[in-house]
């Protein structure tokens, strides 16, 4: 029987060359292996090796993998095996946290991440009169529509898009039903349930079929949005790419302490970004290099965070640079 493999186009920044070189990537499931092939030069790249860093979870359209300091994008698929295989297990589908659950927002993301789905784009955003006329066109001439629009306007919201198999249904049976009274009696662990008050001040939107997904990620990710970022009296925060699974606890205990999360995007630094950002490090940090390599090997959330004081205070709940000191002599702290 043949080995499972999945292929996938990809394409790679040379910045030094300023050109797009293009690659065929294999990857082996069996041992987490991967091969790359040179599609322009006709040849083989990178041999079968082992490569720990990326895992089936985190190969899908859109996706960004870091190999051996290369950040690859992932195009398309590059054979019909793969397509129909990860058509299936990795369809797509828009999560909104709507502004009534602003302050439940760590624990939405922690629920989604628990639940499989991967999110793969974030973004905190304030919604425009125009954008939520067009996210809710099919509404226009309803009674509620005005108060929809007023409602979903009125402050922020953070906006998903997530992948897994069957997408959206899964974060529809997630988010439970539209109404929040009929979501506590019928399911009562749902996010609606949990955080929501009525029909309207529900929580969380999901699409209700992959064309309307198709339709609302373009809206939310096909252009660029207004940061909601204020730049006063606030400090940067960054969820590392090792603790992406643990990032919804962060962020709620972020929001629990009393800081304000101002703006929130979820980021795929290239190495020379990072390096630029680091810069004043060079030379006085020995885990210089480490950092480096750390931050740009996957998703960073990025935040800014606001409070008095925001650096100092800020500080004071990271904690110790070393995780070890942190956690004996402040454990409480979020390393």
């Amino acid at each position: 029987m043949a080995e499972v493999r999945y292929v996938f186009d990809c394409e790679w920044y040379d910045e030094q060359a300023a050109l797009i070189r293009r690659f065929q990537l294999t990857f082996y499931p069996k041992d987490n292996s991967i091969e790359m092939y040179d599609v322009k030069n006709h040849r083989l790249f990178l041999k079968r090796s082992e490569y720990g860093s990326i895992s089936l979870d985190s190969i899908f359209l859109g996706a960004t993998l870091n190999v051996h300091a290369r950040q690859l994008r992932v195009v398309d698929y590059a054979d019909v095996y793969t397509r129909n295989a990860f058509e299936d297990k990795k369809s797509k589908t828009l999560a909104l946290i709507k502004p009534d659950a602003y302050n439940h927002v760590g624990k939405i993301i922690d629920i989604i991440q628990k639940s499989g789905l991967v999110i793969s784009q974030l973004q905190m955003l304030k919604m425009t009169p125009e954008l939520a006329g067009a996210q809710y066109e099919e509404h226009k001439g309803k009674e509620f529509y005005p108060r929809l629009v007023e409602f979903m306007t009125s402050d922020v919201c953070v906006a998903m898009e997530l992948i897994g198999k069957n997408a959206v249904s899964t974060w529809r049976e997630l988010m439970g039903p539209t109404n929040t009274q009929k979501a506590q009696e019928t399911a009562p662990n749902s996010i609606r349930a949990l955080f929501g008050t009525d029909g309207t001040r529900n929580a969380t939107h999901g699409s209700d079929s992959s064309a309307s997904a198709a339709r609302e990620l373009d809206l939310f990710f096909g252009v660029g949005h207004k940061t909601t970022a204020l730049f006063n009296n606030c400090t940067l925060a960054i969820v590392k790419p090792h603790a992406f699974n643990s990032m919804g606890p962060i962020v709620d205990k972020i929001l629990s302490e009393g800081f304000e999360v101002s703006a929130m995007r979820l980021l795929n630094l290239p190495k020379n970004i990072v390096e630029e950002f680091l810069e004043v490090y060079r030379g006085i940090l020995p885990e210089y290099h480490g950092l480096i390599e750390e931050l740009s090997s996957g998703f960073c959330l990025v935040m800014e965070v606001r409070q008095e004081n925001a650096v100092e205070s800020f500080r004071k709940l990271v904690g110790p640079i070393d995780p070890e000191v942190a956690a004996h002599l402040r454990p409480n702290t979020l390393r």
